[in-house]
């Protein structure tokens, strides 16, 4: 939509229509005000049915999320059920026709937000007891956390200068905090699913970036704003602090906050994160 308000494209973006289910399910799946659940659901199933009809694997992915959170509330229903195995399976169909070898991916580019596609996996198999599909989302983001690492070991996104095409020279630069926030959750359902002390660890790593363990040892996070910047160049974080930069790190800060309060709920035998070097204090 243009500021004069008229719509400029006679067909919306897939992916922001898979974005706009996810938050109405979150909306339905978490809020405790009846309005706002009520409204939430009556525009989840308006925006349902077109969902069929996507050919982005990443918007299946959104939407698969979204319908993971509207079940927090209403588990059963079964329209939505039937969507979640259908759009579940063609993702892990695209991960097995496309995948193999060496690129265990759905697409021949890592592009944007690309944890999500792992996640929907672990979390839509987990619901539907397709251990298949778990194991399926598992081992992409297994495969994900490797390649996102420097030499150093810190977290280092695929740039958006360029991504990654298959059988290419990777972006390094200009790495995304929405690509550390969709990592850090994709690792905490991956640690909910199979209780492995692994992921906490990557999660741990990929938090980090925000705080300055990263390629150039730059904080993202303003501490004298509560924001967070808009990226990282070859030379120098992005110092403008966007609306979807500072919301990444805040659902990534979120996020942490849940694993430590859910870690006490484990078998004692689930070791917990490290410290992370005395980062958390310095948020």
């Amino acid at each position: 939509m243009a500021y004069s308000r008229e719509w400029v494209e006679e067909r919306g973006s897939e992916d922001s229509h898979g974005r706009a289910l996810w938050a109405l399910g979150a909306v339905v799946g978490r809020s405790c005000e009846p309005g706002s659940k009520r409204l939430g659901r009556e525009l989840f199933h308006a925006a349902l049915p077109a969902v069929s009809e996507f050919e982005s694997p990443r918007a299946w992915a959104f939407s698969l999320l979204g319908i993971h959170e509207y079940m927090r509330a209403f588990q059963g229903e079964s329209g939505v059920e039937v969507l979640q195995k259908r759009l579940s399976e063609r993702l892990l169909s695209r991960f097995q026709t496309e995948g193999g070898g060496d690129w265990p991916w759905c697409e021949d580019i890592l592009a944007y937000d690309n944890a999500r596609l792992p996640q929907a996996l672990i979390v839509s198999g987990n619901q539907l007891g397709h251990q298949e599909m778990v194991a399926a989302g598992l081992e992409s983001l297994q495969w994900l956390t490797e390649i996102q690492r420097s030499e150093e070991g810190y977290f280092a996104p695929v740039g958006s200068n360029g991504f990654y095409p298959r059988h290419a020279e990777r972006a390094r630069f200009d790495q995304q905090p929405l690509e550390v926030c969709a990592t850090v959750s994709a690792c905490l359902d991956a640690w909910r699913v199979t209780g492995d002390e692994k992921w906490p660890l990557e999660m741990w790593r990929a938090f980090s970036w925000f705080l300055g363990e990263n390629q150039l040892q730059a904080s993202l996070y303003d501490p004298t704003t509560g924001g967070c910047r808009d990226g990282l160049h070859p030379d120098r974080p992005n110092e403008n602090q966007g609306a979807e930069s500072t919301l990444s790190f805040l659902l990534a800060l979120t996020e942490m906050g849940a694993l430590d309060s859910e870690i006490p709920l484990r078998d004692e035998s689930t070791p917990a994160p490290p410290t992370g070097g005395g980062s958390r204090g310095s948020v």
